[in-house]
């Protein structure tokens, strides 16, 4: 195929190792005591899973614990509450499996497994039915996660989904087949783009996720396919030594020649992550095959608070040719007290960096929160009529009416989500609020309004 190289890698096979099995690499050795007793005591509540490149490549083993990488993979005793802490690892000593269990249960269930009501507000039907692996939250753009692809290469410790991830099957949202997807696209003629996304759907080998986006190449009113991954910082090699890596690159192909705007949505945290000859090299391969590569990651205490590093990664991106997208912020989900940061130091971070870079990665919108209204954008923070406020706006919403409208919450210095906002200016509620009670009911016909 056209633009396709396949060239040397460090790491010719994928391996992944757990929280069991990172034991026996020489990398457990490289960790202190008080860092192997978290792995053992965090990791029975966070998943964990990682592989050789990112141990072998992307850590700096001369900087732990503080190596942005290693942060953002390995466990750390800071990621639960002190007190779930102590208890769990008395439990664990103890060996009282059925005290354990119900420990860890109890700290998922206030780990808030399914921020902005993704599970009970998000999900689609057809006929009747619930469509597990299917979420309609916005008119034109549904969210499809196949079974097959609800893991990663490795996962990161900040995850918002990271109950897709830990066994518990109550949890999960996932599809097993594909017919569903289109049955219900059909249907849905309102939809244009199409989100696959996990875990991580570029854990598949080529001949599944091509058995989950060939059927929707026929459906003419389906104009852009997304494809949401991590695998291009955690696993290049995806896109340039894998086996069949070229029948994947042939597959983008194939979406493009079938007139489809495909659209890979790298998950990039950290420049290191692109720095590498493989990662660039990913980057070259996938937009060969007429696929976009757009940039997103959210902003993350201990792991990228650096303006230089956002600037840097947006720097390379463009250079490489691919689009930087959103700065997010850490969702109110897992750990997020230890990975969130207030919203104003958020926006700093995005202004500082966003001032440095050239128009060409202007193209970034940021720090945006995916809450339950939908995406909303911190555009500043002003003085307004003798008050300091947030300056907020919708990116996307639950009501169509409600894009792009501004708004505006009191300045608070503390406040790490959307939730722990309030209205400015005195007023009891946001316009949003008062306009429609948005109930599970609503949604459809929101959906379809113009």
């Amino acid at each position: 195929m056209q633009g396709f190289e396949q060239g040397p890698s460090q790491f010719e096979r994928y391996k992944p190792y757990n929280s069991r099995s990172i034991r026996d690499t020489s990398y457990w050795q490289r960790l202190t005591p008080a860092l192997q007793e978290a792995m053992d005591v965090v990791a029975r509540v966070m998943p964990f899973r990682t592989n050789d490149y990112v141990l072998g490549t992307l850590i700096d083993w001369d900087n732990i614990p503080d190596d942005p990488i290693f942060r953002m993979t390995f466990p750390h005793r800071d990621m639960l509450l002190a007190h779930e802490y102590d208890t769990l690892k008395r439990l664990i000593e103890q060996d009282d499996s059925i005290a354990i269990k119900r420990c860890i249960e109890g700290i998922w269930r206030r780990m808030n497994p399914h921020p902005a009501g993704q599970l009970t507000h998000n999900g689609a039907s057809l006929d009747g039915k619930i469509l597990p692996g299917i979420q309609h939250k916005y008119r034109e753009t549904v969210l499809f996660f196949p079974g097959a692809g609800q893991t990663c290469h490795a996962y990161c410790t900040f995850c918002f989904r990271w109950a897709q991830f830990i066994g518990e099957e109550e949890l999960k949202f996932n599809a097993r087949e594909s017919q569903e997807l289109v049955n219900y696209l059909t249907l849905h003629t309102e939809v244009t783009d199409v989100l696959i996304t996990g875990g991580d759907p570029m854990i598949m080998n080529t001949r599944s996720l091509a058995s989950y986006i060939e059927p929707l190449l026929e459906l003419a009113h389906l104009k852009s396919i997304r494809i949401g991954t991590k695998s291009v910082a955690y696993w290049p090699q995806r896109f340039v030594s894998d086996k069949d890596a070229p029948q994947l690159l042939a597959l983008f192909e194939r979406i493009v020649a079938a007139g489809k705007n495909l659209s890979i949505m790298g998950h990039y945290n950290h420049p290191v992550e692109i720095r590498q000859d493989i990662a660039r090299q990913a980057v070259a391969n996938i937009r060969a095959s007429g696929a976009t590569l757009r940039m997103q990651a959210p902003v993350i205490r201990h792991i990228n608070e650096a303006p230089a590093d956002w600037a840097a990664l947006w720097t390379e991106g463009v250079r490489l040719g691919a689009i930087p997208y959103y700065m997010f912020v850490e969702r109110d989900t897992g750990p997020s007290h230890y990975f969130a940061m207030p919203l104003a130091r958020a926006f700093e971070i995005f202004q500082a960096a966003y001032r440095t870079v050239s128009g060409l990665a202007r193209t970034v919108r940021g720090p945006s929160m995916s809450t339950f209204y939908g995406k909303v954008l911190i555009n500043g923070i002003e003085t307004v009529a003798g008050e300091k406020v947030f300056v907020l706006q919708f990116l996307q919403a639950r009501n169509p009416q409600w894009v792009l409208r501004t708004f505006y919450a009191a300045f608070d210095p503390h406040a790490t989500w959307f939730d722990e906002l309030r209205p400015a200016f005195g007023e009891r509620s946001f316009f949003f609020q008062t306009e429609a009670a948005i109930t599970p009911e609503l949604i459809p016909v929101l959906l379809q309004t113009a």
